[in-house]
């Protein structure tokens, strides 16, 4: 049977007055641009196909688009767009174009663009329904903790205490505004991606090209589409030519997407293989395109993940849950001591009632914890404060403490684990398979890297002296490449004039470039391995051509499917001498190739990803890897950082499974490819629903819903989205994944001091009451006058707050496991220590104090020796507390600068209040005897250390198993 008559390929070339190649001569078209039968011919219904206007992007004309076969001019009959759309990738383009009642040629008229866009809306993210700020303000103020500061601000204020009363409200305004804060961000990351549509966009309206402001576009509206533009709305391509875009931050795929106007593909497509379909807010590199609107605003798939991310909330932070526990309970049993201690003075001791009143009173405002919320803002205010200088700034505070319990990250792949930039790594030559650095002086590698320069549409510019290369990613890479290798780009250009180029498209997979130098024309090719070696009749090997017989034609193309297999993305690159008289037809160049090289790239895994894998593996922190990259790449890229196992899951499959079966396959599986945004938030719902601390990291449109549900979200603060950025918790200021080890470890710390932070702080007030209710039920006076406790509370307050929020980590912070999230902050080991380290310091106060007593010292004296005993064993306490379970002197007393200060201020704060008699008038101190002052620096000092006693031989008791275990 005779092959069907094929119109030859037209050629785009030079004009006569060309210029050379690196100074951007300019091209003309001779002939039209045909495809290769009569289904993509440029005439439809034997019209011609309305042509682009040019843009300020354009080079020279407009080659002809690839049109499927329809019916030009296909408006629908009566109806309107359906209320749930069709998949449109699986219609058909004449189905699409009678679905939205559109024309291909004329499009809407601006009557029915202005009835549509009045129907559907402007194409905006518009959220919905936005709650009143007083409403949210109420919502903030019925948290516990804001109860309990308001119950205590009241309080102040109907004793008359108003400077105390407005210093409680102030607090309560403060942390209101970040609870209100909070909740307004996930508006915030909605008016982030309403900026990722294009600001305006090129139309037909009534058969003429204008440009419209993107907002006002309506579905059935036809778009134009050239290099540089941002696709405005959901469109159903129309023609195409060499048209790719770049869809990485709407599916991590790093390389940019050819796409082809084509037939229907199936209903199941996943949207990165959706080539039929050019999506809101994604990047058009290459090509030009003719599309028709399928859907705007909340309807496009970025409406979809904005309403993903408007609906997620976050889960509170495992100390947000303890505090509401514990708010309560707190302030009743503070409340009973405070009742109990002046009852019992006045029915026991025969205490003055009115002295009781006061007494209890003020017990009341120093052992009610308002300061608690303070406190804790505090610590992770300055553990956010540390963090930022680490390059990891925290939006939401709580969310610096919940870094200490993340106990699995699931991170993007794309810009998080890898550059986001594509480089040669890998080349078969002269028959060897070696890496890119190896090729520095072959002369095969000359002639590939020369071939691979000009069958290339990157260029060079310059910008503040320095050379860059714009362009397609896998151009760039050749060109980058080249330059590394000490070729000059410019000059391999300068010295040629191009004739010629059959550019690259998804139907032929190559491009080609006719160039002539010095007198002497050639081709060079790039392309799909599969493809160039089609129209190769030699290979280079070890330097001379060899004939290509369909043994070693299989054999270079199974190599180039074991590279792919790697996860490299594989180029053929091929050259060949054109005779002088030879034509610049398709047919005419594009054969007799001779083969030069086959060519991996990748998009290699950030240099720092794999020990800050490996960090976190071993603190227990289990890394996910959620990409929407092909599976190949993702399981190439998981062995190379260390996710193991390396085996992806498409996301396609995870569609039929229950949520039971999602979490069980959790359990063993690390890698998830081909995901979507909705795949990727069902996975970090699924692994909090099964008890994980979750950190989603990632830098791109599709993260953002998960970056707003999981505990933690991590956006890239260089190459990150706005959209990732106002979604997430924590910003990384260097991109660095390894930056996450270290907020990991932060948070730890973090969380540890504020434990410590907190025990020392309620111990005190323990402390403070049982020395009081002690000294009643022994029918002796308060050993505290009301003023001396509001001194004693100033300087607790600052030790708690300033003191261990500066503690250096212990050694093993980052070999422990992951806290569960569920373990109550106030646990059993916290309630026993500060039961204990309460009774420590209650006696190191009783024990001068009565001893004063008994000796006749007067009651001033017998306080002003509690006192003092209060304050050496505050400070002597803190010392002890400031190691959960290593013991102080190998850590070392000096370790803490701001430990060292406070504890210096309170003792000369005591000395001066004591020995200064004004100061000792206002605080009702007295003079105390040598003997007093030895019995007070005794108990202050010995009755606190027996803490330190205790971690000593658990330490020992530690490290004995630990030898027994290693022998």
């Amino acid at each position: 049977m005779a092959a069907p008559c094929r119109r030859p390929r037209p050629v785009r070339v030079w004009c006569a007055s060309h210029r050379r190649r690196g100074g951007l001569p300019r091209r003309r078209t001779l002939g039209r641009l045909h495809r290769g039968s009569d289904r993509a011919r440029g005439r439809l219904g034997g019209q011609r196909t309305d042509r682009f206007r040019p843009t300020s992007a354009s080079r020279g004309a407009r080659p002809r688009m690839s049109v499927p076969a329809t019916r030009a001019g296909s408006v629908a009959q009566a109806g309107s767009a359906a209320t749930s759309p069709p998949p449109w990738h699986a219609e058909p383009v004449d189905a699409v174009l009678v679905a939205v009642r559109s024309d291909r040629v004329r499009g809407l008229d601006t009557m029915e663009a202005g009835g549509r866009l009045e129907r559907d809306g402007p194409n905006t993210l518009g959220t919905s329904r936005q709650e009143p700020w007083w409403e949210e303000i109420l919502e903030s103020l019925r948290e516990p903790l804001q109860l309990l500061l308001i119950a205590v601000g009241v309080a102040y204020f109907l004793i008359g205490q108003l400077d105390d009363a407005l210093t409680i409200m102030a607090v309560i305004v403060v942390v209101s505004g970040i609870e209100v804060f909070n909740e307004l961000r996930a508006k915030r990351a909605i008016a982030s991606l309403s900026t990722l549509g294009a600001p305006t966009a090129t139309v037909v309206r009534s058969g003429a090209p204008v440009e419209v402001p993107s907002r006002e576009l309506a579905v059935g509206d036809i778009v134009l589409l050239g290099p540089g533009d941002r696709v405005p709305a959901d469109v159903r391509l129309l023609e195409t030519a060499a048209l790719r875009v770049d869809e990485s931050s709407l599916t991590g795929e790093s390389v940019p997407v050819g796409k082809e106007a084509g037939a229907a593909l199936e209903p199941g497509t996943e949207l990165g293989d959706r080539r039929t379909m050019a999506y809101t807010g994604t990047l058009v590199t290459a090509g030009k395109g003719r599309a028709v609107v399928v859907a705007t605003g909340r309807a496009t798939e970025l409406g979809r993940i904005a309403a993903l991310v408007e609906g997620s909330r976050e889960p509170p932070t495992p100390l947000q849950r303890s505090m509401r526990e514990l708010s309560g309970w707190l302030v009743w049993l503070a409340l009973g001591f405070s009742l109990a201690v002046p009852i019992l003075g006045v029915v026991l001791a025969r205490l003055p009632l009115e002295d009781m009143l006061l007494t209890g009173l003020t017990l009341a405002f120093a052992t009610i914890p308002e300061e608690l919320p303070i406190l804790i803002t505090i610590v992770l205010g300055i553990g956010a404060y540390r963090l930022a200088r680490r390059n990891a700034i925290v939006k939401r505070l709580a969310a610096a403490e919940t870094l200490g319990a993340v106990s699995a990250v699931a991170t993007d792949k794309t810009g998080t684990l890898t550059e986001n930039r594509m480089r040669i790594a890998e080349v078969l030559a002269d028959g060897r398979r070696v890496q890119a650095p190896e090729l520095a002086g072959s002369p095969t590698a000359d002639r590939l890297m020369t071939a691979a320069v000009l069958a290339n549409d990157a260029q060079v510019t310059t910008l503040n002296g320095h050379l860059h290369f714009v362009g397609d990613p896998t151009d760039t890479a050749f060109l980058t490449a080249a330059r590394a290798s000490g070729r000059d780009v410019e000059k391999m250009r300068a010295g040629s004039v191009e004739l010629a180029e059959l550019p690259f498209d998804d139907e032929r997979k190559r491009i080609s470039v006719v160039a002539e130098r010095d007198g002497q024309r050639s081709v060079a090719m790039k392309g799909a391995p599969e493809s160039v070696v089609a129209v190769c009749s030699s290979v280079l090997w070890d330097g001379r051509p060899v004939p290509l017989d369909p043994d070693l034609r299989e054999r270079l193309l199974t190599t180039g499917e074991a590279m792919a297999a790697g996860g490299l993305r594989v180029l053929a690159v091929a050259e060949r001498t054109l005779p002088a008289d030879s034509g610049l037809e398709a047919g005419a160049i594009e054969r007799d190739m001779t083969l030069l090289g086959l060519v991996g790239l990748e998009d290699p895994p950030r240099a720092e990803a794999e020990d800050a894998v490996r960090d976190l593996h071993a603190a227990g922190v289990t890394v996910f890897m959620l990409t929407g990259d092909h599976p190949a790449t993702a399981s190439a890229i998981a062995e190379r950082v260390g996710i193991e196992p390396p085996i992806p899951v498409r996301g396609r499959n995870l569609d039929g499974l229950s949520d039971a079966d999602l979490g069980q396959l959790l359990t063993n599986t690390r890698v998830f490819a081909r995901i979507t945004p909705e795949h990727k938030l069902r996975i970090v719902r699924a692994l909090q629903a099964h008890g994980e601390v979750v950190a989603v990291t990632g830098d791109g449109v599709n993260d953002a819903p998960a970056l707003r549900e999981a505990a933690i979200g991590v956006a890239m603060g260089r190459v990150g989205t706005d959209v990732a950025r106002e979604a997430a918790d924590l910003v990384l200021t260097d991109d660095n994944l390894a930056t996450v080890t270290v907020a990991v470890e932060a948070g730890r710390v973090l969380y540890a001091n504020l434990r410590k932070a907190v025990r020392f702080y309620l111990a005190a007030k323990v402390a403070l009451v049982a020395a009081s209710l002690v000294a009643v039920l022994l029918r002796l006076p308060v050993p505290f006058e009301p003023v001396q406790i509001i001194l004693m509370e100033l300087f607790m307050d600052v030790g708690a707050s300033a003191t261990f929020v500066a503690e250096p980590p212990e050694e093993d912070v980052m070999r422990r496991p992951p806290r569960d999230p569920q373990a109550p902050f106030f646990d059993r080991s916290m309630q026993l220590g500060i039961l204990a380290g309460g009774l420590s310091l209650t006696a190191a106060v009783l024990v001068p104090y009565l001893w004063s007593w008994q000796h006749g010292a007067g009651m001033a004296s017998a306080q002003t020796a509690a006192f003092a005993a209060w304050m050496i064993g505050n400070v002597v306490l803190a010392a002890h507390m400031r190691a959960e379970r290593a013991p102080l002197i190998p850590r070392g007393l000096f370790s803490n600068r701001a430990y060292l200060v406070w504890a210096l201020a309170a003792v000369l704060a005591l000395l001066l209040g004591v020995l200064v008699t004004p100061l000792a008038q206002r605080f009702h101190l007295a003079s105390l005897t040598v003997a007093e002052w030895a019995i007070i620096v005794a108990s202050g000092l010995l009755i606190p250390s027996w803490w330190e006693v205790w971690k000593h031989a658990r330490s020992r008791r530690t490290n004995s198993a630990l030898r027994l275990a290693d022998g």
